[in-house]
């Protein structure tokens, strides 16, 4: 035992196997029939692309060690060699749960409430399949690329995440059976660039049928290639691995280096193959062969390929009724009326918004205020994932053509946004932003803006603080919150970190806020051993901690330690959690729950007990070694009374979920309430409900209740 006496790996979860159990949790809300029908398309559609990204970056990154030799176990005592054998049945188990919730329940369902999905165009009738044709003639073969593979044409570069119809075929009149020797391959991508929802006349009235577009084009792939005969053909979609490495000091030009190697993310090793269950075994090894890809990486795919295509058909019209309308839109803050001069309303005290059921529109008023205003002289903020359109962007150039001055710090490495971050960063260069491409060797994830105003009384600084991007399409999904003061000592400290962020000068000293990687972790580290020493002294202790993963080994110690002092913590992790419950000597002192809800929860909330003194923060950081040691990071006190009952009915609400939470049990799987006898608790719908009153006054809320669905018993 080391000197924590929680060093045995059996005292700690695997970080991806972890993971794994998040997006199961996930998948379970795609098979809760409590939940409308359309919701769970969503959140199967959610799993898929969630798998997708885990494939690209996680599984690639161990690949990467094994190929590397690194051999070297995880906290859980995995090597990356033990932890893809464990990941591979996990991971197939999981597809085969996506699928059999799909054919056996989502389709059925899907035909009764009248939106028919041709599965197989063998099943069209006589009159679709002349629709279909026709369609095909018209809109999808002029767009198509059909390619051989033959002594001259080499087998083609298949990019990541496509779609594709893979076939063998002979030439015409040849005599006899088929030769294996005499097969050719040949393929076409499925376009992106077109719907892959093909919708056809109904069958019936009230009734929509679609079929999917590789389905049509499998249909008509004869008249791609006239010549030869089709033996076979089958779709196939392989995932690389998209986890590229920066030599950061290396790269003169941060900005080229990415733009190389995004290109580069295209053409990766082949990390997965997906097959339609059934594949002529000719066909399969043929692409297993020249892909270089194992048996354990291929998935025998019982549906349609690439399940994404389900948020496709949540979008479909007519079926509004089967979706979720428990809640409005976002809410008007009452702190931020209609055309208010968002300073004013500062500096009347801090203001604290709970995205996304009160609205993001007073941070993008916050910017344009701040652009247009003839006494604001600076703005400062951090970047790191934006929408495309983003009117934050457009305000900050307006800004900088108003001759403020303006300062940006752009996250290039912001994995799979490096692209879009790459051109609205051009674009506020040109506008005379001054442009900061982030820090060498460590990601800029902390969300901060500070607006410098010239004022009667002197300068005064006004600082915005979030625990989520500032994106205006996400804030829609994406629960978090966000903090506005014109506080001087906040106000000091946001100026210190653009400086450091600048121009690398550390202040002596900082007044209220917390930096990762300076010294955030050991402030946490601190904040939880004072818990501790209060529990041993006999004056108890409690921790509530909100956040999006914990895998930070120095972190669990300290507390496993805690618990065993008494300490009573409670903890809201959304995805991976490698701490165990239920351990000897902590029982149920610690308590883990992970809530899957409608909106992503995105929230880094931490409370401290402190002997009666509470303590509140609000973070950017997980408790992650990535976040705590390899990423600027921001965590900060919200003092205001009134705020810290905001932060704490935030926190009691989702400890009493009842609908939505999953409970980590001592074995390691997570289990849903037993609601029967219980209360039933939506915290997401009672957020918006709050949200609602709050912005429209108690009495009318009140009729607008929150619909608690009737619950099913399986």
């Amino acid at each position: 035992m080391g000197k924590s006496g929680y060093d045995d790996p059996g005292f700690y979860s695997n970080r991806e196997l972890s993971w794994v159990l998040f997006d199961k949790r996930v998948l379970s809300e795609a098979k809760d029939k409590n939940n409308p029908l359309f919701e769970r398309l969503k959140f199967l559609s959610i799993t898929a692309s969630n798998l997708d990204e885990f494939f690209m970056v996680r599984v690639a990154s161990l690949n990467d060690m094994i190929n590397a030799g690194y051999d070297k176990p995880d906290i859980a005592g995995m090597t990356p060699g033990r932890q893809l054998k464990e990941l591979y049945p996990a991971t197939h188990e999981l597809v085969e749960q996506q699928y059999a919730i799909y054919n056996r329940s989502i389709l059925p369902q899907l035909l009764n409430a009248g939106l028919r999905v041709i599965e197989k165009h063998e099943k069209l009738t006589d009159a679709e399949a002349a629709y279909v044709d026709q369609f095909y003639e018209e809109n999808i073969y002029p767009v198509l690329t059909p390619m051989a593979v033959d002594s001259s044409r080499p087998f083609p570069l298949i990019r990541n995440k496509t779609l594709n119809i893979g076939a063998l075929m002979k030439k015409k009149n040849s005599s006899g059976e088929v030769d294996d020797n005499g097969l050719e391959f040949a393929m076409v991508q499925v376009p992106g660039v077109l719907s892959r929802i093909v919708q056809l006349p109904p069958r019936n009235e009230g009734e929509k049928t679609v079929i999917l577009l590789e389905e049509v084009i499998e249909r008509n792939i004869q008249k791609l290639f006239l010549n030869y005969d089709i033996v076979c053909s089958h779709p196939f979609r392989i995932m690389r691995n998209a986890d590229f490495s920066l030599e950061e000091d290396e790269a003169e030009d941060l900005l080229k280096e990415i733009e190389k190697q995004l290109k580069m993310r295209q053409w990766g090793q082949a990390i997965r193959l997906e097959v339609e269950q059934g594949m002529d075994q000719r066909l399969l090894n043929i692409i297993k062969e020249e892909l270089s890809i194992v048996d354990e990486e291929i998935y025998q795919i019982a549906g349609p390929l690439d399940l994404t295509f389900l948020m496709k058909m949540y979008a479909l019209p007519g079926f509004d009724h089967l979706k979720e309308h428990s809640y409005e839109k976002p809410q008007q803050v009452p702190e931020f009326p209609d055309g208010c001069d968002i300073f004013e309303q500062i500096q009347k005290g801090d203001i604290l918004l709970h995205h996304p059921y009160e609205t993001f529109s007073p941070v993008v008023d916050f910017i344009r205020q701040a652009a247009r205003d003839k006494d604001v002289l600076a703005i400062k903020q951090t970047l790191y994932r934006v929408s495309g359109n983003s009117p934050i962007i457009a305000a900050l150039a307006q800004a900088a053509e108003n001759g403020k001055q303006v300062s940006v710090l752009v996250e290039l490495k912001a994995r799979f946004d490096e692209e879009n971050n790459i051109v609205w960063a051009k674009m506020l260069e040109k506008a005379g932003c001054h442009v900061i491409y982030g820090l060498v060797g460590l990601k800029t994830h902390s969300k901060i803006t500070l607006v410098v105003r010239r004022e009667e009384d002197g300068i005064r600084r006004y600082v915005h603080l979030g625990t989520g991007n500032y994106n205006d399409s996400t804030a829609k999904l994406y629960t978090d919150v966000g903090l506005f003061t014109c506080s001087s000592s906040i106000g000091e400290d946001a100026t210190a970190v653009f400086n450091m962020l600048s121009g690398y000068s550390e202040p002596l000293f900082w007044n209220k806020l917390s930096i990762a990687p300076l010294w955030l972790k050991d402030r946490f580290l601190h904040l939880i051993g004072r818990e501790k020493e209060h529990a041993k002294a006999g004056r108890g202790g409690h921790i509530i901690a909100k956040i999006n993963s914990l895998c930070d080994k120095e972190i669990i110690e300290a507390l496993y330690e805690a618990a065993a002092a008494g300490v009573k913590i409670e903890l809201i992790i959304r995805g991976i959690c490698c701490l165990k419950t239920g351990l000897p000597g902590i029982g149920d002192k610690i308590t883990v729950r992970s809530i899957v809800g409608n909106f992503l929860e995105h929230c880094r909330i931490f409370y401290f007990e402190n002997d009666g003194k509470p303590e509140y923060y609000c973070a950017s950081a997980d408790w992650m070694p990535r976040n705590l040691e390899r990423r600027v990071e921001i965590m900060f006190p919200v003092e205001n009374p009134k705020l810290r009952e905001k932060l704490m009915n935030i926190l009691s609400t989702q400890l009493k979920d009842t609908m939505k939470a999953h409970i980590l049990m001592p074995d390691g799987s997570y289990e849903k309430i037993d609601r029967r006898g219980k209360e039933c608790v939506n915290a997401q719908l009672e957020f918006g409900r709050l949200a609602l009153q709050a912005a429209k006054g108690k009495d009318e809320a009140v009729q607008q209740r929150v619909f608690i669905p009737e619950i099913h018993h399986e």
